[in-house]
C-alpha cells in the first residue's frame, strides 16, 4: 500500500493512526494508486524511460520500492533487478547480441515474486521503458521531444503493481511472478533475456499474462486479448468473468509485437491485454492526463477475476498458433494506423501519417478500407495479404466506407 505524510495532529499519547487499513484494495484506492504511479512514470522527470538512460533507472529503481513496499520477495539476479548488456552489431543484418557482459546498452528488468507455497507459477508482466526523445519508432513530427509513453506502458507497469497488491491477499493455487521488462521498445530485449535466463524455472510455469497499453480504454468498452489460442483452457472463461459488460476483442496467436511472444516461444500459454491504437502512438502527447483511470481500474479488475478462474484449472495444456511468422512479408506502406479493436468487415484506420501514401490518397481516420487492388480486405491478415503484393511505385485502387458511403481513391506506394 502507499503511504500519506502524516500530521502532527494525527499522533496521540504515543499513538499513530495508520493512512489505510490493510486488506484489499477498494477501487478508489487502486485509482488513486494507478494515477500515482502512471503520473510517475510518465513524467517529464524520466525522459522517456529509453533503456539505458538515468529515467530508466529512476523508473527501475521506483519500481523496486513500490514492489517492497507490497511484499514481494526479490527475484532477480541482483536483488529485484537483472540486468543485462545488449551489444549492437556493426553488421545490419546481423542480431543483437543479448548477455550480461560486453559494451553495448545496459538495462534492467525488475523482478518480484509472490510465494504462494504451490507447484505451479503464474507469470504477469508489462514493460516499463519507451522512446526516450523519439527517435527511431516515434511518429512524431517535428523538433526532438519527451515520448513519456503514457499509455505505452506506463499504464501496464502501473497495472501490474495494482495486480501485485489485489493477489496477495488472495488464496490462490499458484505462485506469482511479477516482472517490469525493460528494452521492449527495440525488440522484446528484456524478456528475451529472462526468458533465455530465467531466476524460476520455467517449467513451473503455468500461464504468462502481459499488459501493454490498457489505459486507454474507449466509450465501447473495447478490450483486445491476444493469444486466446495458445491453451484450450483459455477461450471459455473470457466471459464467465466478464460483470462489467466489455467489448471483447480477441485473437489466437500467441506471437505480436511485445513481451508475451518470448514466452510463447518457450512453450508457455500466454495472454496479452490491449486497449487499442490512438492517435498519441508513440508520440509526446501521450500523457498522463489523457489516461482513462476508471477504464483502466476496470481493465485491472478483469484480469484479476480472469486468473481466479483460472486458479481452479490443473496445469494448462500449451498449443501453438497460426502466426505473425507466417504472415506475408511487404516491401511498402499505406502510412495508417489500424484500428485493433475494430471487429467489422475491413480494416479501419485509426490514424493517417503526415506525408504518406494514405494522406495524399484522402484517407481518413474512421475510414474502412474494404478492397486493396484486386483483393477484398476482410480484416487485418487479408489487408497485409494483399498490401504484400505491391512494390514501391505502384499504384492501385483503394474502396473505403466512409460515414456509410461506399468511396473509391487511388494510392501510388
Amino acid at each position: 500500500m502507499k503511504y500519506q505524510a502524516l500530521t502532527s495532529g494525527f499522533i496521540l499519547a504515543g499513538f499513530v493512526l495508520i493512512a489505510s487499513c490493510d486488506g484489499p484494495p477498494s477501487d478508489q484506492t487502486l485509482l488513486n494508486q494507478l494515477k500515482e504511479d502512471v503520473s510517475y512514470l510518465a513524467a517529464d522527470d524520466l525522459g522517456g524511460r529509453a533503456i539505458g538512460t538515468e529515467g530508466e533507472q529512476k523508473a527501475a529503481e521506483y519500481l523496486a520500492k513500490e514492489f517492497e513496499k507490497i511484499g514481494l520477495e526479490p527475484k532477480g539476479t541482483e536483488g529485484f533487478f537483472q540486468p543485462f548488456t545488449v551489444s549492437k552489431p556493426s553488421n545490419p543484418h546481423e542480431e543483437a547480441v543479448i548477455g550480461t557482459d560486453g559494451a553495448g546498452v545496459t538495462g534492467r528488468n525488475v523482478v518480484g515474486y509472490l510465494d504462494k507455497k504451490a507447484d505451479k507459477t503464474i507469470v504477469i508482466g508489462a514493460h516499463f521503458d519507451h522512446l526516450g526523445m523519439g527517435g527511431q519508432g516515434s511518429l512524431h513530427r517535428g523538433d526532438s521531444a519527451i515520448h513519456n509513453g503514457a499509455d505505452d506502458n506506463a499504464s501496464g507497469t502501473a497495472a501490474l503493481l495494482a495486480l501485485a497488491e489485489i493477489l496477495k491477499y488472495q488464496d490462490l493455487k499458484s505462485n506469482v511472478l511479477f516482472i517490469a521488462f525493460s528494452g521492449e521498445e527495440n525488440g522484446l530485449w528484456g524478456s528475451n533475456y529472462f526468458s533465455k535466463n530465467p531466476t524460476i524455472d520455467l517449467k513451473t510455469v503455468n500461464y504468462m499474462i502481459n499488459m501493454d497499453m490498457v489505459g486507454r480504454l474507449n466509450e465501447e468498452k473495447s478490450l483486445a486479448i491476444h493469444g486466446v489460442g495458445t491453451s484450450p483452457s483459455f477461450p471459455s472463461i473470457f466471459d464467465q468473468v466478464n460483470t462489467d459488460s466489455l467489448k471483447l476483442v480477441t485473437s489466437e496467436s500467441g506471437v505480436g509485437p511485445s513481451d508475451h511472444t518470448s514466452f510463447y516461444l518457450q512453450d508457455l500459454p500466454v495472454l496479452h491485454f490491449f486497449t487499442g491504437q490512438h492517435e498519441d502512438y508513440h508520440k509526446p502527447s501521450d500523457d498522463s492526463d489523457r489516461i482513462n483511470y476508471d477504464g483502466l481500474v476496470q481493465v485491472v479488475r478483469y484480469i484479476s477475476r480472469v486468473i481466479t478462474q483460472l486458479d481452479s484449472e490443473p496445469k494448462l495444456a500449451f498449443t501453438k498458433t497460426k502466426d505473425s511468422s507466417d504472415s506475408p512479408r511487404f516491401t511498402v506502406s499505406m502510412g495508417v494506423v489500424p484500428d485493433y479493436m475494430f471487429d467489422g468487415k475491413g480494416m479501419r484506420v485509426d490514424g493517417v501519417s503526415e506525408g504518406k501514401p494514405a494522406q495524399a490518397a484522402g484517407l481518413q481516420k474512421g475510414d474502412v478500407v474494404v478492397q486493396l487492388g484486386d483483393s477484398t480486405v476482410y480484416d487485418m491478415m487479408s489487408y497485409m495479404r494483399a498490401l504484400s503484393a505491391f512494390q514501391k511505385g505502384d499504384s492501385t485502387k483503394v474502396v473505403l466506407n466512409r460515414n456509410g458511403q461506399s468511396l473509391e481513391t487511388w494510392v501510388k506506394f
